[in-house]
């Protein structure tokens, strides 16, 4: 065989084993993408047991009658609160409240409730508004006023001799006259 001949025959072996091989490599990186692909989903986690409650019965509570009545009255604190409240059991409420303005009236509110009519409120006002006079304030202190407790200070003359300058020593330039 010549050396071309064999040259040729080992291109064609070369070219022949090397095909298979991409071949392999193609399909093991198509495989690879596919994998990759796979969506991956998270581990199942255990939620614990939630069981479902239904209550057997369901609790209705009709509306009972009631009434009620407080008041505070501290002279101390100037404090006067009044409240009255009742109900019939069927949704009508009425009562009434009463409080001490600092002005010196007192105001009193009487109420009405109902599913129809709503919350119906009648203010009523007694008594005279009193507004006591009150000066400004002023200071009970008096103004501070500065007294120094010690003496003035006092300076000595300068010890060194005052400065002196020789006069100057120079004379006034003569120019030569124009002709113009």
């Amino acid at each position: 065989m010549t050396m071309l001949a064999k040259g040729v025959l080992m291109l064609q072996c070369v070219s022949s084993s090397v095909q298979p091989l991409d071949k392999r490599a193609f399909i093991l990186a198509a495989v690879i993408a596919v994998v990759a692909a796979v969506p991956q989903y998270p581990k199942p986690a255990y939620s614990g047991y939630k069981p479902e409650y239904k209550p057997s019965y369901k609790a209705e509570y009709a509306p009972a009658p009631y009434n009620f009545a407080w008041a505070v009255k501290d002279d101390y604190t100037y404090n006067d609160y009044k409240h009255e409240e009742s109900s019939d059991g069927n949704g009508y409420v009425k009562g009434s409240y009463q409080t001490l303005l600092p002005d010196g009236r007192v105001q009193t509110v009487s109420y009405t409730a109902d599913d129809y009519t709503g919350y119906v409120a009648d203010v009523q006002y007694s008594g005279e508004a009193k507004y006591d006079y009150k000066p400004a304030y002023k200071p009970s202190y008096p103004e501070p006023a500065y007294k120094p407790s010690y003496a003035a200070p006092t300076y000595k003359a300068p010890a060194y001799p005052a400065p002196s300058y020789p006069k100057p020593s120079y004379k006034v330039p003569a120019y030569p006259a124009s002709r113009y």
